[in-house]
C-alpha cells in the first residue's frame, strides 16, 4: 500500500514543478510574474482564489476541530469564507479598476509613498507566518506517510513549493492552483464514502458520536461566526495572497463571476473535512481505528490516521496529494506575495528607484528563496495551533489597513493622515488583544476575535485622521507616483 502511495504523491509533485517549468516559458514580464499579465477568465480566477484560501486550516485544521469540540460547527470556518467572497463580488470589480500589481502600491498611489511603505512592511511580515503555517500541514501529511522525520518532511515541501512558485511567478501558480483545486475536492469526497463503509453507514457514525456533533453551533457560537466573516472580508480585501487574483483579472466582470464561483466551492467544500473528522471519532468509539497516533501526536493527525487505516491504496494517495495540494496552494501564494511586496514596492521605490522590469523581477524571485527559507525556519520550530496562527497572520495585516482600502475606493476625502493612523492603530490594537493578558481575557470570555477592536480602532482613527487633515486631490484617481 504505502509504494503506492508514495508513488501517487512523488508524481504529483513532479507535476506541480513540471507545470512551475512550462509556466515559467509564458512569463515575459514583471506584469506577468505578478499578475499573470491580467488575463485570468472566472474559472481560472474562481479556481485560484478557493485553492489559495483552502489550505491547512481549511483542511487539517477543520477536521481538528470537527473531531473535537466543534463538530459540524466546524464547518464555519470555510462557511465564512464563502460567505466573504460573496459580500467582497460587490466591490471586486472596483478593486480591479484600480490596475496596481500589490496592495501597498495602491496605498502608495492613493495616498503617498508614507502609507505605501508602513502597509508594505505591514504585509510582508505576517505572510512568512502564513507560509510556515501551510508549510507545517504539507510535512504533517508527508511524515504520517512516509514516516519521514517531520523535518525532513519539512525540507521537502518547502523545496518543492518554493520551486515551482518561483519558476512562473502568478502564472505558475494559478495553473498548479486550478489542478489543485480539483485534487483537494476529488480526493475529499473519495474518502467519505470509504470511511462511511468502515463505519457500518451513517446511522453508525451518528450513534457512536455525542449528541451535539451534528448541531452546527455546539462548539461555535454566532460571535465567533460573525467574527470570522469580519476577519476574511478584511483580510481577502487587503491580503495580497488574495487580492492579486482580482488584481489578475482581465476585466470587471471576471473579477464578479469568479468571486461568486469561489463562494460555492467553499460552500460545497466546508462540510467535506468536517464530515470525515467526525467519522474518524466515531470509528475510534467503536474500536475500528487505534487513536494512538492521534494521541501521540495531536488531533491534527486525525484525517492521515482515518485514510490509512480505511482506504485502498489508491484513494489514500489521492487524498493525501489532494491534502497537500491544500496547504501547497496556499504557501505558493504566500510566497509570490512577499516576494511581489518587497520588490514593487521597497526595493524599486526605495532602494534602486530606476531598476528595470527585470530586476524587479529578478528580487521578486530572490525575497521568495529568502521568505521560503524564513517559512521554513518558523515551521522547523512552530508548535501552535494551525488555525490560530492563521488568524493571528489574517488579523495582524487586515485590522490597520481593511478600512483605508476600503474607503479609498469611495470616499474622495480619504487622506494619508488618516490612512497611517489606522495602520498603525489598528496593527497595534490586534497585537495587544493577542498577548497583553487582561485583553486576551476579554476575547477570549466574549468569543469575539482580536480582529473586531483592532477594525473599531482603526476605523475611528482613520475617521478623525481624515477629518482633521482631508485629502486635497479631492480624488479617488491614483496618482502616478514612485
Amino acid at each position: 500500500m504505502q509504494t503506492l502511495v508514495v508513488v501517487i504523491v512523488i508524481l504529483y509533485l513532479l507535476g506541480m514543478l513540471a507545470i512551475g517549468y512550462y509556466a515559467s516559458q509564458k512569463v515575459s514580464s514583471n506584469e506577468d510574474f505578478m499578475v499573470a499579465g491580467r488575463r485570468l477568465g472566472p474559472i481560472m480566477l474562481a479556481g485560484t482564489l478557493a485553492a489559495t484560501e483552502i489550505g491547512g486550516g481549511s483542511s487539517l485544521g477543520v477536521v481538528e476541530k470537527s473531531f473535537g469540540d466543534w463538530g459540524l460547527g466546524a464547518s464555519w470556518y470555510v462557511i465564512t469564507m464563502g460567505i466573504a467572497f460573496v459580500i467582497l463580488s460587490f466591490v471586486s470589480s472596483k478593486i480591479r479598476t484600480s490596475e496596481v500589481k500589490t496592495v501597498p502600491e495602491y496605498f502608495r498611489r492613493r495616498y503617498g509613498r508614507k502609507s505605501g511603505l508602513i502597509t508594505a512592511i505591514i504585509m510582508i511580515l505576517p505572510l512568512i507566518g502564513l507560509t510556515a503555517s501551510q508549510f507545517i500541514a504539507s510535512s504533517t501529511i508527508v511524515s504520517v506517510m512516509l514516516g519521514l522525520d517531520y523535518k525532513v518532511a519539512v525540507t521537502i515541501v518547502a523545496l518543492v513549493v518554493t520551486i515551482y512558485s518561483v519558476l512562473g511567478g502568478l502564472w505558475s501558480v494559478t495553473l498548479t492552483d486550478f489542478v489543485q483545486v480539483f485534487l483537494i475536492l476529488f480526493g475529499m469526497i473519495l474518502a467519505i464514502p470509504f470511511s462511511l463503509k468502515e463505519a457500518g453507514g451513517f446511522d453508525a457514525v451518528v450513534n457512536n458520536v455525542p449528541a451535539g456533533k451534528f448541531d452546527m453551533f455546539s462548539g461555535i457560537g454566532v460571535v465567533e461566526i460573525v467574527s470570522l466573516v469580519i476577519m476574511y472580508i478584511a483580510s481577502f480585501t487587503v491580503g495580497q495572497e488574495a487580492v492579486s487574483r482580482y488584481y489578475a483579472a482581465r476585466d470587471e466582470k471576471a473579477a464578479v463571476e469568479g468571486s461568486i464561483i469561489a463562494a460555492i466551492i467553499n460552500f460545497i467544500y466546508a462540510f467535506i473535512p468536517t464530515f470525515l473528522g467526525i467519522v474518524t471519532l466515531a470509528l475510534i468509539n467503536m474500536n475500528k481505528i487505534s487513536d494512538t497516533i492521534i494521541l501521540e501526536n495531536g488531533p491534527y493527525y486525525a484525517l492521515p490516521h482515518l485514510a490509512m487505516a480505511t482506504m485502498p491504496a489508491l484513494i489514500v494517495g489521492l487524498l493525501f496529494a489532494g491534502i497537500i495540494s491544500a496547504t501547497m496552494s496556499s504557501a505558493d501564494s504566500d510566497l509570490l506575495g512577499a516576494g511581489s511586496i518587497f520588490a514593487n514596492d521597497i526595493y524599486s521605490i526605495y532602494i534602486k528607484p530606476e531598476a528595470t522590469d527585470k530586476q524587479v523581477m529578478n528580487v521578486t524571485k530572490i525575497v521568495m528563496v529568502l521568505v521560503g527559507l524564513f517559512g521554513w525556519i518558523v515551521a522547523i520550530t512552530n508548535t501552535n495551533s494551525l488555525i490560530s496562527l492563521l488568524m493571528f497572520s489574517f488579523t495582524l495585516r487586515a485590522a490597520g489597513a481593511f478600512f483605508p482600502y476600503l474607503f479609498g475606493l469611495y470616499w474622495k476625502k480619504s487622506s494619508e493622515l488618516g490612512t497611517i493612523l489606522s495602520l498603525i492603530g489598528g496593527s497595534v490594537v490586534v497585537i495587544g488583544f493577542e498577548y497583553i493578558p487582561a485583553l486576551v481575557k476579554i476575547t477570549e470570555t466574549t468569543k469575539m476575535n482580536a480582529i473586531i477592536p483592532g477594525l473599531l480602532v482603526s476605523l475611528v482613527l482613520f475617521l478623525v485622521g481624515t477629518i482633521i487633515s482631508p485629502s486635497k486631490r479631492n480624488s479617488t484617481d491614483l496618482m502616478d507616483v514612485k
